[in-house]
């Protein structure tokens, strides 16, 4: 059975032609199943973990970076009995103009190529991201990521496998990537979310008297990372944001997940 998560934000009337022309092709495929329309009374977390627990086939996202991030922490959150004993996989269908990186990364360029892949059904097994940081209440919490999770450099401590520390003060980006969401990366970072290793890339800009300033360019394969900064959190999928400190590894199970001929690993 398929089931098709439809975020809040697809309800718009903007989008009822798109997502009418995904219907349609999804049926013409054979493809059809549960549409569940996410809102401020309906739960992410029971939705998606009640059609697992029912044998959902697969659990389709349909919206954008934030849709799918939502649904896969809830699916990697579910005990292993739930989930990994089972065949669910995960689709995407990219609705809107932005916003839709981990579509991309996964070779799925818009909704209609969505339909087709899904279609096809080329099935990868993936890690995830794993991050391990105290919740508001003081409660330690784990979230995850297939992509990235990036931090503001300044001000950041990292303490890379429990071998190195660094704090760097100058200002740029820190990016722990799992899975890249650019088409280009310097030469010898190769990012795959199938390795179990974590890609550290550290981008600061150097000081100079001259308009455009250098850029310093670090980077690691890592297995184990924990980064601190007390006034900006970590940001996981472009959608979740994780305060710090927090444990970065990768995730003991691994998630099914339907991707494109054109997915970047």
């Amino acid at each position: 059975m398929h089931v098709y998560i439809y975020d809040d934000f697809v309800n718009k009337k903007k989008y009822d032609k798109l997502l009418a022309q995904v219907e349609i092709r999804v049926t013409d495929l054979g493809l059809g199943g549960k549409i569940i329309r996410l809102d401020v009374m309906k739960n992410i977390q029971e939705a998606v973990a009640g059609e697992i627990k029912r044998g959902a086939k697969t659990i389709i996202a349909v919206g954008n970076d934030q849709t799918v991030s939502k649904i896969i922490n809830v699916m990697a959150s579910l005990k292993s009995g739930q989930l990994y004993g089972t065949k669910t996989c995960l689709a995407v269908i990219p609705v809107g103009e932005s916003d839709n990186l981990i579509a991309r990364a996964l070779g799925i360029n818009d909704s209609e190529d969505a339909c087709n892949t899904l279609s096809s059904r080329r099935i990868e097994e993936v890690y995830l991201g794993q991050v391990q940081s105290d919740s508001q209440g003081g409660q330690k919490g784990f979230a995850y990521f297939l992509t990235q999770a990036k931090i503001k450099s300044q001000g950041t401590t990292l303490d890379i496998n429990k071998d190195c520390s660094l704090e760097i003060m100058e200002s740029g980006q820190i990016q722990v990537i799992n899975l890249s969401v650019f088409e280009q990366l310097p030469e010898n970072i190769q990012a795959s979310p199938q390795d179990k290793t974590l890609e550290l890339f550290i981008e600061t800009k150097k000081s100079s008297f001259n308009i455009k300033p250098a850029l310093n360019q670090s980077f690691f394969s890592i297995k184990k990372l924990t980064v601190l900064n007390p006034k900006a959190p970590l940001l996981l999928d472009n959608s979740l944001a994780v305060p710090t400190p927090a444990e970065i590894t990768v995730a003991e199970k691994k998630l099914s997940i339907i991707v494109g001929k054109g997915r970047r690993f």
